[in-house]
């Protein structure tokens, strides 16, 4: 849980050690916007991907189930920089599916903490197998990170893609490569 009034004393600090005057008009409530900001984009950080991926349907189809081009924003915790991007997901069901909107909420439950893209990207596939058992997940994830465009080596456009192969996926090249040719 966000406590509010240390981020408020830490963005006060913050300012004052860049030689901001904390008196400024536009300054003034600077504190406590940060401080509601961080709530909203570190809410994942109590909310639980079992909570989405527990109501599923019994489903006859073994195929692969896609979900792409799910936009997330996140937070690195090396530069609390947002990086933000695009989540591809697949799975192979085995005689159960789960609601299509509750992917886009797993992604989101893993980029709404502080994270780095390969650890969220394992724990998006690691939350699908657990929870739907299917016999397989693929999660791919391109992203742009912030702490890349704008300062240290500045190359704004360059993605980070990472992808998690589980199941079926880490033996069966076809099933890969259709995906990939899915999401491209």
């Amino acid at each position: 849980m966000v406590n509010k009034e240390k981020v408020e004393e830490a963005i006060r600090l913050l300012l004052e050690g860049i030689g901001e005057d904390l008196h400024r008009e536009g300054l003034k409530d600077t504190p406590a916007r940060v401080a509601r900001m961080y709530e909203e984009i570190l809410s994942g950080m109590e909310d639980s991907p079992k909570e989405h991926l527990s109501k599923t349907f019994t489903a006859e189809n073994n195929e692969m189930v896609i979900e792409k081009d799910i936009l997330f924003y996140s937070t690195c915790e090396h530069h609390l920089m947002p990086f933000y991007g695009k989540a591809h997901i697949a799975y192979v069901p085995d005689g159960k599916v789960v609601g299509i909107s509750k992917l886009a909420r797993t992604v989101e439950t893993y980029a709404k903490r502080l994270q780095i893209q390969e650890k969220m990207t394992a724990q998006i596939a690691d939350a699908i197998m657990e929870n739907l058992r299917p016999k397989g997940v693929i999660v791919l994830i391109e992203a742009e990170h912030m702490c890349m465009t704008m300062r240290g080596v500045k190359k704004p456009g360059s993605q980070t893609v990472t992808m998690v192969c589980k199941g079926i996926f880490e033996k069966d090249e076809r099933l890969k490569k259709t995906f990939l040719d899915l999401v491209r």
